[in-house]
């Protein structure tokens, strides 16, 4: 079970946008009690409530670059771990060549300096599909990391020392330590970011990302049950022993 809030009520969680009514009762049921927020001002006002977790889940549409970045910053000001689900979906010219979803992801890594780039543990197991993500945020000034499983990336964590983690939310191990233990372990929970995707669909997703027909989006995510429940118990593994 997570902790308490520090008035002993149900936990806060702080959400971005709304959730839908199954997802919320998701939540609800984990024991959280969830607060909308759309800006910075609005996250801060809340930190003082010892909130869980941020949790941008972008079901209708995407978030903007300068709103994502303005949450994450005020998030990990006030110590907030932050989680962002990602989808996946068929790669437009406009995507490829305009809004590239791994803009966002650079708007979500809270870089040490302009001198350094940011640095992202990926974690993904099919060779084929982590070869074309890395490609895309290299393209985009990132420092790429690839670990094929948690064990992998505990291990290559330590030396990274990542900004930014993005990983297949299937490789997360539900009841078993992993890479949220180690950052919570190291006092960076609430500085280094975690998106998670999937590609539980089927092989012809699979197939898409390795092509690159596929693409990673902050938006329009899987809502199966398997999914909506692993995401609840990641959320419930980030709030567990707190901040």
């Amino acid at each position: 079970m997570i902790s308490p809030a520090v008035d002993g009520g149900p936990r806060r969680l702080l959400v971005w946008p709304e959730p839908d009514p199954s997802t919320r009762q998701a939540l609800q049921d984990r024991g959280y009690s969830p607060v909308i927020v759309r800006s910075r001002e609005e996250v801060e006002a809340q930190v003082p409530h010892g909130p869980a977790a941020l949790f941008v889940d972008p079901l209708t549409g995407p978030i903007t670059r300068t709103a994502l970045q303005s949450l994450r910053t005020a998030a990990g000001d006030g110590g907030v771990p932050v989680l962002v689900t990602a989808g996946l979906g068929q790669a437009t010219p406009e995507a490829a060549y305009g809004a590239d979803p791994a803009v966002l992801l650079r708007a979500l890594a809270p870089r040490d300096s302009e001198r350094h780039a940011p640095r992202v543990l990926l974690v993904e197991q099919d060779p084929d599909v982590a070869a074309a993500f890395t490609a895309t945020l290299e393209r985009r000034g990132m420092h790429v990391v690839h670990a094929t499983s948690e064990n992998d990336a505990v291990e290559k964590a330590g030396s990274v020392q990542p900004n930014l983690v993005v990983m297949d939310l299937m490789l997360i191990r539900r009841r078993r330590v992993g890479i949220v233990d180690w950052l919570r372990g190291t006092d960076q929970l609430h500085r280094t970011p975690l998106v998670v995707y999937t590609s539980v669909d089927g092989p012809e997703q699979l197939h898409g990302l390795r092509s690159g027909e596929t693409v990673l989006f902050l938006a329009e995510r899987s809502t199966s049950g398997e999914v909506q429940a692993r995401i609840v118990d990641l959320l419930g593994k980030i709030g567990a022993l707190g901040n």
